[in-house]
């Protein structure tokens, strides 16, 4: 049996061990056949078999994002939207004067990343700036957790938002002293009114901006993403399989696509899709939950109030109601299907445990290879931490969440629930697989940075506090990469396909310049891949 092509390096990353080492491996089609020394894998050469000698580089599985959103990731990073944070509100408003010229006159101006913490005053942005800059031009800017929106008068009109206007279920609007609507509308309600402001973009806009987003995720060594559901309400997910479909069709996919969309009581979209996406490179392995909201606007479950407490009782809330996840839970389990749960508060956390163990009680484990995840994982009760290993859960976290707001974390929950922060070494230590990613577009999706967080936790640019934030929560450079392969492999139920290099698993692989490895952890933020191989095809090459 021959080869069609061999993978020669000093520096091979298997996965299976911290350490990089001299080696090969011999790909057949689309899968890896063998792994071994040069000498070994020469013997399965003919004349046609591609010799790819990567000399002293280092080499790598294909690195796969946990949990991002395709859809808002891939409109953010085109021509069609932009995503800004700035230092202050009328900045916000200034920066979109590029988005207004090129787009045609009248359209939406869409934009996403503000996060009024980071300005100077913090105060929240209202109607008015945008108002001043755009009377009859509807504006609608996304902040950086995607929670809440800042409209103009103009859009409030179009979306008929209006002073008498009842609040949304899961959601508000944003009233000031006298009951006149603010511009701001928070948590579900915010992400219903997304299919009306984006109907302008055409289905060909779209699946360019798509076509763009994969070009720069294989630029940066990602080979898998999962598309994580939006919200929870039915038709707002967001996860777009026909667009992946037509790429597919095109063959322009040139990335794996892992789909989760929303669990309700109607579970046939997902039976629906798994039947429709048996083979390629598009998946739908299971659903998506949301049982809290974020720190940052204090709407995270939590068992004891935030310290800086907004109110009497100030302890966040699920987003439904725990009877009804349990009874959502219970029946995928039934099914077989796993689920990821948006749970970032210790209280929704603790509760989604309690129900995933009920449901492994009552119907037994889930089928061999499929696990149910957390999506985020911020805060924990102390005792919750060993439950994920002893449940089989996995902890899909995205390193890059701690830098975000620096000081938020002591700000919310004070000096004793802080400790309990992200803690990705105490989750190692007790058996559990992290699963990395992004949240993508709430982070970029460039993995440089979580894996470069996670390791020293320390906040960019600065590169500060020279120990880390939390520096016992620490992890080894090997650990981060293995929750950036291996360990979304298993968030997704195919880590007997993924995330390793080793004989029968799909030839998805990195070269890079840098031993992520072994280098110096600063050297990771300038790490350049060289390479990018699909199933052993290269769908990126950098210029050299």
């Amino acid at each position: 049996m021959f080869a069609d092509a061999i993978v020669i390096t000093k520096n091979l990353f298997t996965g299976l061990s911290d350490t990089p080492q001299p080696g090969a491996f011999a790909i057949q089609g689309d899968h890896i056949m063998a792994v071994g020394s040069e000498a070994d894998m020469m013997a399965y050469a003919q004349c046609s078999t591609r010799i790819i000698d990567a000399g002293d580089a280092f080499v790598c599985p294909g690195l796969h994002d946990s949990h991002l959103h395709f859809f808002h990731s891939a409109l953010y990073a085109s021509p069609l939207a932009m995503n800004y944070c700035g230092t202050s509100e009328q900045e916000c408003v200034d920066a979109l004067a590029p988005l207004a010229a090129r787009r045609p006159k009248g359209s939406w101006l869409l934009c996403q990343g503000w996060r009024n913490a980071h300005w100077n005053p913090s105060t929240l942005p209202t109607k008015r700036s945008l108002d001043a800059a755009y009377p009859n031009q509807p504006v609608a800017m996304y902040s950086g957790d995607a929670h809440t929106l800042w409209l103009n008068s103009e859009a409030m009109r179009q979306l008929g938002i209006r002073n008498d206007s009842p609040d949304p279920e899961g959601g508000s609007y944003g009233r000031d002293e006298n009951g006149e609507l603010t511009g701001l509308v928070h948590e579900a309600a915010a992400m219903a009114l997304m299919p009306r402001i984006v109907a302008s973009f055409t289905p060909d806009e779209l699946a360019s901006a798509y076509r763009s987003l994969i070009d720069r995720c294989v630029a940066h060594g990602i080979t898998s993403v999962c598309d994580m559901s939006l919200m929870a309400l039915p038709g707002l997910d967001f996860v777009r399989d026909d667009i992946y479909a037509e790429l597919e069709r095109r063959n322009s996919l040139n990335i794996r696509v892992h789909m989760f969309p929303t669990l309700l009581e109607d579970t046939s979209r997902l039976v629906r899709m798994q039947e429709s996406y048996t083979e390629g490179k598009m998946r739908a392995c299971g659903f998506k939950q949301f049982f809290d909201g974020v720190s940052s606007q204090h709407t995270a479950w939590v068992k004891e109030p935030y310290t800086n407490a907004r109110s009497e009782q100030d302890c966040g809330r699920p987003t439904i109601d725990p009877s009804k996840m349990r009874q959502l839970v219970m029946n995928a389990q039934r099914m077989g299907q796993p689920v990821r749960v948006h749970a970032i508060g210790d209280e929704a956390i603790h509760v989604i445990l309690d129900i995933f163990e009920e449901a492994r009680e009552t119907f037994g484990p889930l089928p061999q290879g499929k696990h149910h995840c957390i999506e985020h994982l911020e805060n924990f009760q102390p005792a919750d931490i060993a439950r994920l290993a002893q449940l089989d859960v996995v902890a899909a976290v995205q390193p890059m969440h701690i830098t975000l707001d620096p000081g938020a974390p002591e700000a919310d929950l004070g000096p004793q629930r802080v400790p309990y922060m992200w803690p990705f070494r105490t989750l190692l230590d007790t058996g559990a697989t992290l699963a990395f990613g992004t949240d993508s577009p709430v982070v970029d999706i460039d993995p440089r940075a979580g894996l470069f967080t996670a390791v020293t936790r320390q906040f960019l640019p600065a590169q500060q506090p020279a120990e880390g934030w939390l520096p016992t929560e620490r992890i080894t450079q090997a650990e981060a990469l293995r929750a950036y392969t291996l360990g979304s492999a298993r968030a997704c139920g195919r880590e007997d396909e993924l995330g390793t290099i080793e004989p029968g698993k799909l030839a998805d692989f990195v070269i890079w310049d840098t031993n992520l490895a072994s280098c110096n952890p600063a050297d990771i933020l300038s790490a350049r891949v060289q390479s990018t191989y699909l199933g052993g095809k290269e769908v990126f090459r950098a210029n050299r």
